[in-house]
């Protein structure tokens, strides 16, 4: 018997001394961006004005190419951790194809793009897409960067590398990776994004720049004060450019519902469910626009494979624009969710003088 117990307790000293290891090298290789940091923008060419002043943006969460329709996810009280190969290859050709065949975009703003990862099959998103933007100038930011996720620990989502790309047909003046605090504490930093968003400027002719913030922002944190400290970090870039005189647009995944949404119509047929999270009538003056679409949804619930009027759907994805921004329109794409849990937003505005 005494032999016996010697080796649990060796098997629990060895089991104690492996995850004390694994937690020291995570915490060794753990990913630290700088605060603020510059990105150097492909296809940079020679700095010109923007000559004309109605411009048109999509912004989409392409869920890294792995949360199409037919999938659930652990993280959203469902069981699967990645779709079967053959499947994720599906989701990212309708990506790419949706992207190439979506003409007359000026600025296109993705989040949740992969270049090395297990939960992606290691398809590397970001080289792929960037081929089908050929001469377009962009630039890509980090903010996942994990050597080994170990949940859900009988099919560990493993390793994980991904970020945001902001696309534009107009020279970059400005590139730059704004990061936001970190919202849990260590261990659990280790293993979550490192959140950010990115500043390009563009010159206008005016003297003025137009500015476009490409954000996504916290999910599953409910602590009011994490939240508003991290949407204070976007927010005072946003009015200190204003403030300059400058036309200032932010778009992306918020994570959270606009300020009193509730859905138009029928909501094309989809079952409203609001977020845990929602923005408030203070979080930018009144004169700042939020723009979006209440007529169609731009994300799903993944706690079950997509059926449209059982899913639960909301909007968390959207715009808002500085004063001196006109309205012309906005719409959700309603894909139905086939090769994302986000549908795309396209906004179209007018530059006030």
């Amino acid at each position: 018997m005494k032999k016996f117990f010697r080796i649990i307790l060796w098997i629990v000293v060895i089991i104690v001394l492996a995850f004390a290891g694994f937690l020291l090298y995570i915490t060794l290789v753990d990913y630290k961006p700088e605060p603020v940091e510059s990105l150097v923008p492909a296809e940079s060419g020679e700095l010109t004005v923007v000559q004309i002043d109605t411009l048109n943006l999509i912004s989409w969460n392409i869920g890294y190419a792995g949360l199409g329709a037919e999938m659930d996810f652990f993280y959203d009280d469902g069981k699967r951790v990645r779709p079967s190969k053959e499947i994720g290859r599906k989701y990212l050709d309708g990506i790419k194809q949706f992207i190439a065949q979506t003409d007359s975009i000026d600025f296109w703003l993705l989040q949740e793009i992969d270049f090395k990862s297990k939960r992606s099959h290691y398809f590397d998103e970001v080289e792929e897409i960037t081929d089908i933007k050929q001469g377009t100038h962009f630039v890509f930011a980090k903010n996942y960067d994990v050597p080994f996720v170990p949940v859900p620990v009988t099919d560990p989502l493993g390793y994980v590398k991904g970020g945001m790309i902001t696309f534009s047909e107009f020279p970059m003046a400005e590139a730059t990776r704004y990061a936001y605090p970190l919202i849990a504490a260590w261990p659990d930093k280790l293993f979550l994004l490192d959140r950010c968003f990115i500043l390009t400027r563009f010159p206008l002719a005016s003297g003025k720049d137009f500015v476009v913030m490409n954000t996504h922002n916290s999910a599953y944190v409910y602590d009011s004060a994490l939240r508003i400290k991290e949407l204070n970090i976007i927010k005072e870039k946003m009015l200190e450019e204003y403030a300059k005189g400058n036309f200032v647009v932010a778009g992306g995944d918020w994570n959270a519902n606009p300020p009193h949404f509730m859905p138009s119509g029928n909501y094309n047929g989809h079952r409203f469910v609001p977020s845990q999270v929602k923005m408030n009538d203070n979080t930018f003056p009144e004169d700042w626009t939020w723009a979006y679409d209440a007529s169609a949804p731009t994300n799903r619930q993944n706690y079950q494979a997509f059926v449209k009027g059982e899913n639960g759907t909301t909007i968390l994805d959207y715009f808002i624009l500085s004063p001196n921004i006109e309205l012309l329109q906005v719409q959700t794409i309603d894909l139905n969710f086939e090769n994302s849990d986000h549908n795309p937003v396209f906004m179209k505005i007018a530059l006030k003088e």
